[in-house]
């Protein structure tokens, strides 16, 4: 089985104010964020990435449209959802 795929959905913008600003309105992570997603390696690594995606848009909200980019992404790749995106359901 493939590991999961980037928590990156191709959107890939930084255009809110404030401290958000920081954060992508595709996916919430920063530009540090993704530079990390891309050198994950091991699948418990991506896991890892797409767990602490997850947690900050719970924290930050307006990111209702990523789980089902996600999960559209994640059966493009033939690789099973991470247990923290089945979980946000």
């Amino acid at each position: 089985m493939p590991k999961a795929p980037s928590p990156c959905i191709g959107v890939c913008k930084f255009k809110r104010p404030g401290p958000a600003g920081a954060h992508c309105i595709g996916c919430s992570m920063t530009k540090g964020q993704k530079k990390l997603a891309k050198k994950a390696r091991k699948p418990a690594e991506a896991e890892g990435m797409v767990a602490l995606v997850v947690a900050q848009q719970e924290q930050m909200g307006r990111y209702a449209h990523w789980r089902a980019a996600y999960l559209k992404r994640c059966l493009k790749k033939g690789a099973a959802p991470p247990a923290a995106v089945r979980k946000a359901g």
